[in-house]
């Protein structure tokens, strides 16, 4: 009774590392998923194919988030920053930052200047993954240091969780504080 009713859609997708990474410059990445750079053609089924889907089978208010963990989590945050006006919340758990040399955070900056008037809201938590949490950390500094009005987030760091752990241990802090029943 703490968040405002939700239809959930999970999404499978044919092939993980590519339908979730955008493109990757090292080779270290290529060698962990030989395809890559598939999450723009991710993002158009969303968008063009999945959404209408829904809105012609369920009752919806319009209001649309997305939720991922590591690779997913890396597609959430690419999504939030290349695709703002998409969803109007985002929940990474993990969020694997690292890919492409730290890429989407060393352009963090630049990409927020994307965002659009209307409020977003962006949750996201960083376990002890000694390759994810410098990334993480250094995402929530860019967002304190920017302070847009029109970008409402929370960061949860969570240096007592791993990466296998930290979905279970935060979920239920990230859809609360993201669905609260007053703010919908």
């Amino acid at each position: 009774n703490k968040i405002t009713p939700i239809i959930l859609v999970g999404i499978e997708n044919t092939q993980r590392r590519r339908d979730l990474t955008g493109f990757t410059e090292v080779e270290e990445d290529k060698k962990i998923a030989p395809v890559v750079g598939g999450s723009e053609k991710f993002r158009a089924f969303i968008n063009d194919e999945l959404f209408p889907e829904i809105e012609k089978k369920y009752r919806t208010d319009g209001k649309k988030g997305i939720i991922g963990e590591s690779a997913s989590g890396l597609f959430v945050t690419e999504t939030l920053f290349l695709k703002p006006e998409m969803f109007d919340f985002y929940i990474a758990f993990d969020p694997s930052l690292w890919w492409n040399n730290h890429y989407l955070v060393r352009n963090a900056k630049e990409n927020l200047k994307n965002l659009p008037q209307k409020e977003i809201k962006f949750w996201f938590a960083g376990s002890d993954a000694k390759d994810v949490s410098p990334y993480t950390n250094d995402l929530a500094k860019i967002f304190k240091s920017e302070n847009l009005p029109n970008l409402k987030w929370e960061y949860s760091d969570e240096p007592k969780e791993k990466h296998t752990t930290i979905f279970r241990a935060t979920k239920e802090k990230a859809l609360i504080w993201t669905l609260k029943k007053n703010d919908r």
